[in-house]
């Protein structure tokens, strides 16, 4: 950490940690197949997300231009639309749908996030750079491109969010995002490592948003436009660093007063648990069973194993015990009225309720009409939540790194369930193999919701082989999902 006379102008050397991203984008060299492997998966699970959120009116007025008209015609595409935007605009739009239904990739530790969130940058500015290349004779960047820059994304985001907890002094996740894209939006536009260190100086000035949207009593939607909201502002950052070449700020972390370590983080350190490599792609958690917030996704699984065995006796039921880790009491234990669907779906015992009920849980579960239904709210008051410790050991042990739960019901005849518990979820790293299939039926059955019947064909076809994918332009990828 640099440091110097607050009254002195002169220019320290740049901060360490941003050196080291820097120095990570530009010279390391991603060797891990099963990293590029997870990638593919991670792509086709973001778009599958992108085409969910198309059947709800709320996501899709977010996707156009900022105002009618103001489209760019050979621009980035927006999956599942015919618009057609600038990398800024285009980068918030996907990331918005791939973030809308709380049901793309996860990433828990000390910070909390969606590491596929930086696909909104990747995607747009990859998009954009591609058909100008095409345009000009030059060479477009291909599919295995973008995958490089997921892997470093995910590792950026992921590897400050191992030690470094932002949501304790109230920031939002999603400034990781813009960290991410930020640097590696700089290096897709032909910035070197300068280049990058003077975007991301400008992406910790931004300081970061406020979690009021994620909590009680303020739940609601923006925490699914807020990631677009991040790779949009990491374009823009991308950009002036490397079209306007604006001035950087070296000491923008650790400036005495006025650096982002003593205004937001406490006047703490960055700590960091391990260098950049590709550990955060090849252990990231998919969410592919339910769209759910990923502290409760093995609470919705206890719940459904359970649900035919209760399912006739929800009147009879006296209380439900559950168990959680810390982080999972901390954001979606809630209790009282539910305003929307952002509330319902970040409140476990929401989450555990419908599949109790109905056996099911899906994004249409959380509409006003499924909440309206009175035994919801009624088995919610009869439920206890309660922080597990070993639950909350094994979440930060970085060999295990699992999102436990456990579900008992008791009846008020004195009788109960067995107390289901799971350790970790069909996504997690430790059921890839089991999970791989479902996260493939979750892509098919998602394009052929909102695609015409051929296109979906044709997408199965180009994504079956792997080598091919990679080497496709990735602007004929994204022309695979454009109406």
């Amino acid at each position: 950490m640099s440091g110097h006379d607050i009254r002195s102008a002169a220019r320290p050397d740049p901060d360490q940690p941003m050196v080291d991203i820097a120095d990570y984008v530009v010279d390391t060299a991603i060797g891990s197949q099963e990293a590029y492997d997870t990638a593919r998966y991670m792509l086709l699970d973001s778009m599958a997300t992108s085409m969910l959120a198309m059947k709800f009116p709320e996501c899709v007025k977010h996707l156009g231009p900022v105002v009618p008209g103001a489209t760019l015609p050979g621009g980035a595409r927006v999956p599942g639309t015919s618009h057609e935007l600038d990398p800024v605009q285009a980068a918030f739009a996907i990331g918005t749908q791939i973030r809308w239904l709380d049901f793309n990739d996860t990433w828990l530790a000390a910070e909390w996030g969606h590491p596929s969130d930086n696909l909104g940058t990747i995607l747009a500015v990859g998009d954009y750079l591609s058909r100008k290349a095409e345009r000009e004779g030059g060479t477009p960047l291909t599919v295995r491109d973008a995958l490089t820059y997921a892997i470093k994304a995910h590792e950026i985001q992921g590897c400050y969010a191992l030690k470094n907890s932002f949501n304790r002094v109230g920031l939002d996740h999603v400034i990781l995002v813009r960290l991410a894209s930020t640097a590696v939006a700089t290096a897709m536009f032909g910035g070197g490592k300068d280049e990058i260190v003077t975007a991301v100086s400008h992406s910790w000035i931004d300081n970061g948003v406020l979690r009021t949207y994620r909590h009680a009593p303020n739940t609601g939607p923006r925490k699914s436009w807020a990631a677009g909201d991040a790779c949009r502002r990491a374009v823009i950052h991308a950009l002036n660093a490397v079209e306007k070449r604006v001035v950087g700020y070296p000491s923008a972390l650790s400036a005495k007063t006025w650096g982002f370590y003593d205004v937001a983080f406490k006047g703490k350190t960055f700590e960091f648990e391990r260098p950049f490599g590709s550990y955060v792609m090849e252990n990231v958690l998919f969410k592919i069973s339910f769209p759910a917030e990923f502290h409760a996704q093995t609470a919705v699984e206890c719940a459904m194993q359970l649900h035919a065995e209760v399912a006739d006796r929800i009147d009879e039921i006296e209380r439900v015990e559950i168990e959680t880790q810390e982080a999972g009491v901390r954001i979606i234990d809630k209790t009282g009225p539910l305003a929307n669907y952002a509330d319902r779906d970040h409140c476990i015992q929401y989450m555990v309720a419908v599949p109790l009920i109905f056996g099911r849980l899906t994004a249409d579960d959380y509409n006003d009409a499924v909440a309206a239904d009175p035994r919801i709210d009624a088995l919610r008051d009869k439920m206890t939540v309660k922080e597990n410790p070993q639950f909350t050991k094994d979440y930060f042990d970085p060999d295990k790194r699992y999102i436990g739960n456990s579900v008992q019901v008791f009846f008020k005849d004195g009788s109960s369930t067995q107390k289901v518990s799971i350790d970790f979820p069909i996504g997690h790293r430790k059921r890839r193999q089991e999970g791989i299939p479902v996260l493939l039926n979750k892509f098919r059955d998602a394009l052929a919701g909102h695609l015409p019947a051929a296109r979906t064909e044709r997408i199965l076809a180009a994504t079956a082989d792997s080598a091919a994918l990679d080497r496709m332009p990735l602007h004929h990828f994204m022309n695979l999902f454009a109406l």
